[in-house]
């Protein structure tokens, strides 16, 4: 039995097409755990860069500075703004490092079978995808900081090479989680109650 992708029926695999809706049936993509890996490994290296190099460039009276994440973050500490602080820390350096941690996680449970129980995982999984949508909070501050902050040669902001990676790492790991066919966990489910 395999489950429709469009109307979410219960057909016999061998049906070859949706009883209900006639949608072709999906049986697993086994090559899916492979391009979830790759996709993790490639944002994971893509956050070092991301993390060392310049976010943004701001040009203020002829003056140019540069801010990576972190330096962005202690400047807004140093502004007394630490709410909007306590944001950037959790959407830039936060969620982005949890979501790799937690991909590797799952995607190891599948790969080496691990003895973690399937309905946490699971869980974790959809925590994942939901708080991924976040991470791009930091390029929508950056974008809104080009848009109001740009008054010609007096001050200027814009994106620097970081902004680039930062956006690549988030969107390779949002793909990580969507490309990767949940239903391998459940094949290695355990012979005895997987309640742990």
């Amino acid at each position: 039995m395999t489950l429709c992708g469009t109307c979410r029926n219960i057909n016999p695999i061998d049906q070859g097409r949706c009883s209900r809706c006639h949608s072709k049936i999906q049986p697993r993509n086994y090559q899916s755990l492979q391009q979830s890996w790759a996709l993790l490994i490639t944002a994971a290296i893509l956050l070092i860069p991301a993390n060392i190099y310049p976010i943004t460039m701001l040009t203020n009276q002829g003056k140019v500075t540069y801010d990576t994440i972190f330096t962005g973050i202690v400047h807004l500490v140093h502004s007394d703004m630490i709410p909007i602080a306590i944001i950037v820390f959790t959407a830039s350096i936060l969620v982005p490092w949890l979501k790799i941690v937690g991909l590797a996680i799952y995607l190891s449970a599948i790969s080496f079978n691990l003895p973690v129980s399937k309905k946490k995982l699971m869980v974790g999984f959809h925590i994942i995808e939901w708080i991924g949508r976040w991470s791009m909070l930091d390029l929508f501050v950056i974008a809104l900081t080009v848009a109001v902050v740009n008054m010609g040669q007096l001050l200027d902001a814009k994106p620097a090479p970081a902004a680039t990676a930062f956006a690549l790492v988030i969107l390779l790991t949002q793909l990580a989680a969507k490309v990767l066919d949940t239903r391998l966990l459940w094949d290695r489910l355990e012979k005895n109650n997987d309640t742990n």
